[in-house]
C-alpha cells in the first residue's frame, strides 16, 4: 500500500514496554504517529524514556535489551514484533550518540560500504554508491583515512554516510551533539537538516540540547518523562509553555533573558528559534532590564595557587601539541578552559597532574615549580576527573570505588563510611550506594568518578567535560555542587565544550586553539568576540543575538548583565 501523508510510517498506539530487570514500565501508554517526510525531536531528562523509545523503533529493544511490552507498534504498516531486527534496519538507520562504537571499516570507504558487503552488491555498484554517499556528507575527500582519526565531527558525517547507504526510510539520531564541541555541533544539525530537505527523510532526532537543535528548524517536538509523552508540539508553542521548566530541560538562554525581563512570551512572537524570533512588542522591556542590572562589587585578588609558565610539549618530538602557554589561577576561583576537539585542552591537564611532562616551560603550585613532584604527590592538592568515567573506575561497587583513594591512604574505615556518604549524598547517589557499578547510567558513573575525587579533599579540581552526557536538572547538581565546593576555597577548573556552562558559572575562559592560548578574558567576551569564536571553534551566544535583535548595542554587556543577573537569582 502506498504511503500517504495521513498514513503514518510510525505509529506507538497505547503501547507500553518494560525491561525484565526493571520493576516498573519505563514506557507507558505511548501514543504517536510520525508521518513520512516529518523531523521530530524528542527531549527528556535523564532516565525519562527517550533512548528506550529509540531501541523500540531499531530493533535492539527486543532484540538485544529483553523486556516484556502491551499495545501496537507499527513501522510502514507492519507490527515490529513481527519484523526482526535485520528488516528493521533496513526501514531505520540510526546514528549511535558514541561514533567509536558504530565503525566497523579501517577506512572511513570500508565502513559506508559495511552494509552493502553484506547485501552483496557488485564492486562497481558500492564504488559508486560509496562516493555518492560519501559526497552528501562532506566525507570524499577522506574515503581512505582511518575513522580514528577523524574529528568528532568527521565521525558524525562517516556513521551518517554508513546509514545513508542502505535508504533508509527513517534516520534515528541518538544524542547526536554528546561529543562534539559548539561549531562541530552547529554543522551537525545543519548536515541533518540539508539531508532531510534534499532526501525527504523521516527525521528523529534524541537530544536534552534542545537549543543546540533549534539552530534548525523542526516539524514537532515531543517531550517525555516518566515513561510518558507529556506534549507534542511545535517549538513556538513549547518554548511558551512551562512543560520544559517543570520537566528539567533546558529552555534556551533568550528565553530565559525574556522572562528576565518580565515578556510574557507568545506563539505569535515566533520565540522557538533565535532567527525567528520578533521582539518588536518587547524590545523596550529587554532595554529596560539591560540597564536596570548592577554589577557585582569587583572581587579582591587572591593569591596565586597554580601558574602555567611559557608550557611547551609533544608527544612525538616533532609536532607541537602545547606552545608558550602562559596563565595564572588564582585561590578560589572557577575557570573554565575552552576550545575545539585537539587544541590541547585535555593534555594541558595531564601536564598539570603529572601524567605528561613539559618539554620546556613550568607548572608552578603556590610559587613553587612541582616538576620534581610525583602523580602521588600533585594528588595531595590537584584532583582530577577524566572525559571518559569508564577510565577511571575499577571496582565493582559504588561504595568501594569512592572509598578506594582514602583506602589507600590509610584512612578509618569509619572516617571513609562518613566521608562517602556524604559526598554520594551531595552527588545524587545516596540510594545506589550499594549498587553495583555495572548497573549504572554513563551520566551516573560520570557522577561516581566525580565523587571518588571530591571525597579525598583537593585544593584544585580539574574536571574535563564534567556535565558531557548529563541532563539539565544532573547538570545543575553537579555545576551547583561544585560551585558550593568552591566557595569553601577549593580551586576548580573545567575543560568543556559547554558553553552555557562557561556562561553561567565561569567567570573567566581560558580559550586554546592549535595548542596555543588565544584568549584569557571573561566569558561574555569569548562568546561574543568573532575572531575567538572562529579561531576556536565555538558558537556565538543567543543571548548576543537577542541583544542585536533588541537594539542594544553593546551585545557582550548585555551578555555579562545576564551572567550577573543569574547569579544574583541564583543565590
Amino acid at each position: 500500500m502506498p504511503m500517504t501523508q495521513t498514513t503514518p510510517i510510525i505509529e506507538f498506539d497505547h503501547f507500553t514496554f518494560q525491561y525484565y530487570s526493571q520493576a516498573e514500565p519505563t514506557l507507558v501508554d505511548i501514543n504517536l504517529k510520525i508521518y513520512p517526510g516529518e523531523k521530530i525531536l524528542i527531549v527528556g531528562p535523564s532516565g525519562s524514556g527517550k533512548s528506550t523509545l529509540g531501541h523500540c523503533l531499531n530493533g535492539l529493544i527486543p532484540f538485544y535489551y529483553k523486556g516484556s511490552s502491551q499495545g501496537s507498534l507499527k513501522i510502514k504498516g507492519k507490527e515490529t514484533k513481527d519484523l526482526d531486527i535485520f528488516q528493521l534496519s533496513k526501514i531505520i538507520g540510526t546514528v549511535l550518540q558514541d561514533s567509536d562504537g558504530q565503525f566497523v571499516g579501517l577506512t572511513v570507504g570500508e565502513d559506508i560500504a559495511f552494509a552493502m558487503e553484506n547485501d552483496c552488491v557488485q564492486h562497481d555498484e558500492m564504488h559508486e554508491r560509496v562516493a555518492r554517499v560519501a559526497k552528501m556528507v562532506g566525507m570524499d575527500h577522506l574515503q581512505t583515512a582511518s575513522p580514528y582519526e577523524l574529528s568528532g565531527g568527521q565521525k558524525q558525517r562517516t556513521s551518517l554516510a554508513g546509514v545513508l547507504i542502505d535508504n533508509v526510510d527513517v534516520l534515528l539520531f541518538d544524542e547526536p551533539l554528546a561529543n562534539l564541541d559548539p561549531a562541530t555541533g552547529k554543522i551537525a544539525i545543519e548536515i541533518i537538516d540539508d539531508i532531510h530537505k534534499e532526501l525527504k527523510k523521516t527525521v528523529l532526532i534524541i537530544e536534552h540540547r534542545l537549543e543546540d537543535v533549534l539552530h534548525r528548524e523542526v516539524d514537532r517536538v515531543i517531550v517525555i518523562n516518566d515513561g510518558r509523552i507529556l506534549a507534542d508540539m511545535n517549538a513556538h508553542e513549547l518554548v511558551c509553555s512551562d512543560v520544559l521548566v517543570k520537566n528539567g530541560i533546558r529552555e534556551p538562554l533568550y528565553v530565559t533573558a525574556m522572562k528576565y525581563a518580565g515578556i510574557t512570551l507568545k506563539p505569535e512572537m515566533k520565540p522557538g528559534h533565535i532567527w525567528s524570533l520578533d521582539t518588536g512588542t518587547c524590545n523596550e522591556a529587554l532595554r529596560r532590564w539591560n540597564r536596570s542590572v548592577v554589577p557585582p562589587a569587583p572581587l579582591v585578588a587572591a593569591p596565586s595557587i597554580l601558574k602555567i609558565q611559557n608550557l611547551n610539549f609533544s608527544y612525538d618530538g616533532v609536532r607541537p601539541i602545547l606552545h608558550n602557554i602562559d596563565f595564572e589561577v588564582r585561590e578560589g576561583e572557577m575557570i573554565s578552559i575552552v576550545g575545539k576537539n585537539g587544541a590541547g585542552k585535555t593534555t594541558l591537564s595531564k601536564i598539570m597532574c603529572g601524567f605528561e611532562k613539559e618539554d620546556s616551560g613550568a607548572v608552578l603550585y603556590k610559587g613553587q615549580n612541582i616538576a620534581p613532584k610525583s602523580i602521588k604527590e600533585r594528588a595531595e592538592f590537584i584532583g582530577v576527573v577524566m572525559q571518559n568515567p569508564n577510565q577511571m573506575i575499577s571496582k565493582n561497587l559504588i561504595f568501594d570505588e569512592v572509598a578506594l583513594g582514602l583506602r589507600l591512604r590509610g584512612v578509618e574505615e569509619k572516617e571513609i563510611t562518613t566521608r562517602v556518604e556524604k559526598v554520594l549524598e551531595i552527588c545524587g547517589l545516596a540510594p545506589f550506594i550499594e549498587w553495583p557499578i555495572s548497573a549504572l547510567s554513563y551520566g551516573q558513573k560520570k557522577r561516581v568518578t566525580i565523587a571518588s575525587i571530591l571525597v579525598l579533599n583537593p585544593q584544585i579540581l580539574i574536571l574535563d567535560e564534567p556535565t558531557a552526557g548529563q541532563d539539565y536538572r544532573h547538570y545543575t547538581e553537579i555545576m551547583e555542587f561544585l560551585r558550593e565546593i568552591n566557595k569553601t576555597g577549593i580551586t576548580v577548573i573545567l575543560i568543556t565544550h559547554d558553553m552555557h556552562l562557561m556562561l553561567e558559572y565561569t567567570p573567566r575562559a581560558i580559550v586554546l586553539s592549535g595548542g596555543e592560548m588565544i584568549a584569557d578574558a571573561a566569558a561574555s567576551v569569548v562568546l561574543t568576540d568573532q575572531h575567538i569564536i572562529a579561531e576556536a571553534n565555538l558558537k556565538e551566544t543567543s543571548l548576543f543575538h537577542l541583544a542585536q535583535l533588541a537594539g542594544i548595542p553593546d551585545g557582550t554587556q548585555f551578555v555579562q548583565n545576564f551572567i550577573d543577573y543569574e547569579r544574583e537569582v541564583g543565590k
